[in-house]
């Protein structure tokens, strides 16, 4: 009897504790193709979008979110068109991505932009 005790108030203490952990911070889980679109957006554009860690004078506009209103930055329609146009032509400042994303790798980016997750 005794050991069934000391058994279920272990499992209560693991339980809450479990409960804890997962709290406020969970992040929202993410799809294999958002996942490889964020792995592309760490590879390819967190550098000048996220971190500027080129140091420009100029600093690109943050993309996480950039689904979320009905414009891009640059003030056209938010749509997958505009945003896989900009990445391939390139825009302003930005080099043109042409040639460095397959149609898969361009999809999974986008996935990802959508998602709206960091």
């Amino acid at each position: 009897m005794m050991r069934l005790s000391r058994l279920g108030s272990w499992a209560a203490l693991l339980s809450g504790m479990m409960i804890g952990l997962s709290g406020c911070h969970a992040k929202a889980a993410l799809t294999p193709q958002q996942a490889e679109g964020k792995h592309l957006y760490d590879a390819r554009c967190a550098h000048c979008h996220e971190f500027n860690d080129l140091a420009l004078k100029k600093v690109p506009p943050n993309l996480h979110g950039v689904f979320s209103g009905a414009t891009l930055p640059s003030g056209t329609p938010a749509t997958d068109a505009n945003v896989v146009r900009t990445v391939l032509s390139g825009r302003g400042m930005m080099p043109s991505f042409a040639g460095r994303f397959t149609d898969e790798q361009m999809a999974a980016l986008l996935a990802y932009l959508h998602a709206g997750i960091r």
